[in-house]
């Protein structure tokens, strides 16, 4: 379907999720997380075939997190408006999270507020080496509440007593230190990193990385002992999938599996 705040581009197995606001600075508002939700819906019903989704943003900037006409609306929003908004912002937050495939984030210039959200939902993310990011969100006398679960996740408690609090910008570097972003490339590389970050994704079995990452919040918070049967039953019913039963043939017998790009 057409969009108005984003671009999609589709090549074989990958498909290139952009946004598209770049006059300001690809902030949110009500349409541009509709859209976003939208693209998550559709994206599930014709995934078969997906098997990993790059996000970015056009122009000078990543994403500046709230854009201003939205917050200007806000002012006059009863509580009960804000819940409503709030709870659509948080479904596509959550929506985006919880895509099966792995979702590589391409991030320049700046990742501030929901900005940075988009990079903690992020399963890989690369960021030119002069990107900035920051939980701004108390600079403006709010918080980065709907980001929070998805933030801490990302980066856990300590990073986030201090970021969230201070609302303090930071660099790629300490964004990389507390494990929001992956990986930091000058600004010319940034496309051949995340072009590397797809191949990789790209010669494991789709099956198995979309149950990798449907298993990391079944176990993460889990003490080892409570995680055990939950572990050993994901890697028995790998096992014996078709998918696991080629990629274990075809390493007895040295050749590529069957999807290997």
């Amino acid at each position: 379907m057409p969009y108005q705040y984003l671009t999609t581009k589709r090549e074989g197995p990958v498909e290139y999720l952009t946004l598209n606001r770049p006059d300001v600075r690809n902030a949110f508002n009500e349409q541009a997380i509709e859209e976003l939700t939208q693209w998550t819906a559709g994206i599930r019903e014709r995934s078969r075939d997906l098997r990993a989704v790059v996000l970015g943003g056009a122009g000078q900037v990543f994403c500046a997190g709230a854009d201003l006409s939205w917050m200007s609306r806000m002012i006059h929003y009863t509580e009960e408006e804000n819940l409503r908004d709030a709870m659509a912002m948080s479904r596509m937050f959550a929506a985006l999270d919880e895509l099966p495939m792995p979702l590589i984030g391409r991030v320049h210039g700046a990742a501030l507020g929901g900005g940075a959200g988009l990079a903690a939902v992020c399963d890989i993310v690369v960021a030119e080496e002069r990107a900035v990011f920051g939980f701004t969100e108390v600079k403006l006398g709010i918080l980065p509440a709907v980001i929070s679960p998805f933030a801490l996740a990302k980066i856990g408690r300590s990073a986030a007593r201090e970021l969230f609090l201070t609302g303090a910008r930071f660099s790629a570097a300490r964004a990389r230190e507390i494990g929001l972003v992956h990986a930091i490339v000058p600004a010319d590389e940034l496309d051949a990193r995340v072009a590397q970050c797809v191949r990789e994704v790209l010669t494991s079995g789709p099956e198995a990385v979309a149950a990798a990452k449907a298993l990391i919040p079944k176990v993460w918070s889990q003490s080892a002992r409570e995680a055990m049967p939950i572990a050993a039953s994901a890697i028995a019913m790998r096992r014996i999938s078709a998918e696991g039963q080629e990629g274990m043939t075809a390493f007895l017998d040295k050749r590529k599996p069957s999807w290997s790009a």
